[in-house]
């Protein structure tokens, strides 16, 4: 499982023209993606990470500051570009092996007190933030 988190003063999910999902004040945009091998484990060590990564302004983590966190299904993180110019999406795992995974990741941020918002899974979203910083991290499980 793999996880780019940003550092955000506010970010939202956009599907067909409505907002699905959005946090309003600084926080932190996940992007997580799912690989064949992950389980319940590699969700558990990425939601952990994300709500203590201490990378809110004053070295605070989202658990230590009560911030928001907008997590957003992301596939392509598992992008083979070794070969050629098109990628392949071998490494990335099927949608009812990743969408189980990624609301388990949800559920256990919400478990530790996080006011959570979501895109919507397999959708085409359109993703806007502002990048605060810019901080940008990449976790893998």
């Amino acid at each position: 499982m793999k996880a780019v988190v940003q550092r955000v003063t506010r970010a939202s999910v956009t599907v067909g023209g409505v907002v699905v999902g959005a946090i309003d004040r600084p926080g932190l945009l996940a992007l997580v993606g799912v690989t064949h091998a992950d389980g319940a484990a590699e969700a558990e060590l990425i939601a952990r990470k994300i709500a203590e990564l201490r990378i809110l302004r004053g070295e605070e983590s989202a658990a230590d500051a009560g911030a928001p966190v907008l997590v957003v299904s992301q596939f392509t993180l598992y992008a083979d570009t070794r070969k050629g110019r098109r990628p392949t999406w071998n490494h990335a795992a099927p949608g009812p092996v990743a969408e189980p995974l990624v609301d388990a990741v949800v559920a256990l941020l919400r478990a530790r007190g996080l006011e959570v918002a979501t895109g919507t899974f397999g959708a085409d979203m359109a993703v806007e933030l502002v990048n605060d910083g810019p901080v940008t991290i990449l976790l893998e499980a």
